[in-house]
């Protein structure tokens, strides 16, 4: 069962990489978070068919005591598969598209247009029946003939699973010269594009494995030919907007969107039961070391623009080592490099050294963009009208300079409870002390912090106290009596397509600030970087990413419960 399970996963994240990148992929529609909801559950079959065979090896006469290899067996498995399992397969197949049984049990596979690879076992539990009775039927044969073999149940499960997985993926994988060597192969074995087009056609193409069924009955789509080939021909996809991303703990590569589909659709939280997977996570990260590049994890479209994101091979730990400042400076500049070679306008670059990208390369034309000015945007939005004063906490950063002096702008005052944070802010700032206060004991509830910020400083809060976190990672909430904002995020638009993942932590369909603030650019067509000290008009930021349909998130008036 754990060998079946890996090798669904395996597929799962090879379609998800694939169709990321577009090379070879058949439909442009994306996923959504309800056929995620609805496919989550997919290992269920393998654990049903695992009980199965256990009472079979118990109560079935010859299957007990196999012997590793029996060659008669195999030949007899797979001519059954060829004959009575595909035959009668296909007119099941043909029946379940009646409306009486497509309505009370199959169109519950087809509410999946675009199919992944566990698309593929996602069916009402009767049905389970019906296809475990069918493939059960060459194994049962060599059990009652005294020819079964370790080695030829084994094959013949893992054929089932690898044609299965690799029929709904959608990205097309079976290069054209097998066809040209062996031509009739065609009428034995099917394609992704194949059966694609009995996802989207719905009373075509029928067959399990083998069209020849589809032939013989008339069938088969006259288009299967066609779409086969053009799926062949299309290269990786060049975004219009690329945002740079990186791991952040060990087992955040679960949460990818290559990963762990379940995993993924949730916001990020640490699991025990991860903890089981430490074999799996350490090589996870020497893989990513070992290949050490950055790599694809997912597209999304909004109106006319393609994006994408890639991940950096780094994790947090890693920014905060000054020998590793080197090797991810070096990972985000072949990054960008190759982004202006794709024709991409827009990249997101998170290092806050963005500057020394457009100052080596004056002649860039992807706009780096880092996001601050959406991301002091979205904080000075989350303040309430009547604040007065706030309480500016943490590492001094781009965003937290430029949130201080809007905040002085406006006239609401800045208070800070240690003297080099006041004395670093009014030197910047030149601000009066009416507007850049040192209160340690300031009786403020709003909480503007960033990393830095100390678990006494937190605990010394006012009950009640709102904290607004201006960094890209979120506080530990140690109060029960507290509220706490999520880090600068706003609600996506419905028609941003492609969104089936959550980000980090955020919840489903909101995007961090600083991802949005690419896509905005895009679309306005800004031509300006916003990295290193330049930062874009705040204001006019806000005001298009409104325009554009993002929303602000709203706070839950209830205190943190945990």
């Amino acid at each position: 069962m754990l060998f079946r399970m890996l090798h669904n996963q395996l597929w799962i994240s090879l379609n998800r990489y694939k169709t990321s990148k577009g090379s070879g992929r058949i439909i442009d529609k994306g996923l959504e978070f309800e056929q995620v909801d609805r496919e989550r559950n997919w290992d269920d079959q393998i654990i049903f068919n695992g009980l199965l065979f256990f009472l079979g090896s118990r109560h079935v006469s010859g299957g007990r005591n196999l012997p590793m290899w029996r060659g008669d067996g195999f030949v007899i498995t797979f001519l059954l598969h060829a004959g009575p399992v595909e035959f009668l397969y296909y007119w099941l197949h043909r029946a379940l598209h009646h409306h009486y049984l497509y309505s009370r049990y199959h169109s519950h596979h087809h509410s999946s247009i675009v199919t992944e690879p566990i698309t593929s076992v996602i069916h009402p539990f009767g049905e389970h029946i019906a296809y475990f009775l069918l493939f059960a039927i060459p194994l049962y044969t060599m059990a009652l003939t005294g020819t079964g073999s370790i080695i030829s149940y084994a094959v013949y499960v893992t054929y089932i699973d690898l044609m299965n997985n690799m029929g709904h993926c959608n990205f097309e994988l079976i290069p054209n010269w097998i066809f040209s060597l062996f031509p009739p192969l065609k009428y034995f074995m099917y394609t992704p594009s194949y059966h694609s087009l009995h996802h989207t056609l719905f009373r075509t193409n029928y067959c399990l494995f083998m069209p020849l069924y589809d032939y013989m009955y008339g069938t088969m789509e006259k288009t299967s030919d066609e779409l086969y080939e053009s799926s062949l021909k299309r290269n990786d996809e060049a975004p219009d907007v690329l945002h740079l991303t990186h791991l952040t703990t060990p087992d955040s590569i679960y949460q990818l969107p290559l990963g762990f589909a379940s995993l993924a659709s949730e916001p990020h939280t640490s699991t025990w039961y991860m903890w089981l997977m430490w074999p799996v996570t350490f090589w996870s990260m020497m893989l990513t070391w070992i290949y050490g590049r950055t790599f694809v994890v997912e597209r999304q479209r909004f109106d006319k623009l393609k994006l994408q994101t890639w991940a950096i091979p780094k994790y947090n730990l890693q920014y905060f080592l000054p020998w590793q400042n080197e090797a991810i400076n070096s990972l985000i500049e072949e990054a960008i490099l190759k982004a202006e070679e794709k024709g991409v306008k827009v990249g997101e670059e998170l290092n806050r050294y963005g500057g020394l990208y457009t100052r080596r390369y004056p002649q860039l034309k992807v706009k780096v963009v880092d996001g601050s000015s959406l991301a002091v945007a979205v904080i000075l939005n989350s303040i309430p009208k009547e604040t007065t004063q706030v309480v500016l906490r943490g590492n001094l950063t781009k965003v937290a300079y430029a949130i201080a002096f809007s905040l002085s702008q406006r006239g609401i005052e800045v208070a800070t409870l240690y003297k080099d944070e006041y004395l670093k802010l009014t030197k910047s700032l030149s601000a009066t002390k009416s507007e850049v206060v040192l209160a340690k004991g300031s009786a403020s509830k709003i909480w503007l912090v960033g990393d830095g910020l100390s678990k006494e400083d937190q605990l010394n809060a006012p009950k009640g106290t709102m904290f607004v976190p201006f960094s890209q990672f979120p506080l530990k909430k140690l109060r029960r009596d507290c509220f706490y904002h999520c880090t600068p995020a706003m609600k996506i638009p419905k028609s941003l397509e492609n969104v089936y993942s959550c980000e980090n932590w955020l919840p489903r369909r909101v995007m961090s600030a600083w991802r949005i603030a690419g896509i905005v650019h895009a679309l306005e067509g800004w031509n300006e970087h916003e990295c290193g000290y330049a930062m874009s008009d705040i204001d006019k930021v806000w005001e298009a990413t409104l325009r554009h349909g993002f929303q602000p998130l709203i706070l839950n008036a209830s205190p943190n419960k945990y």
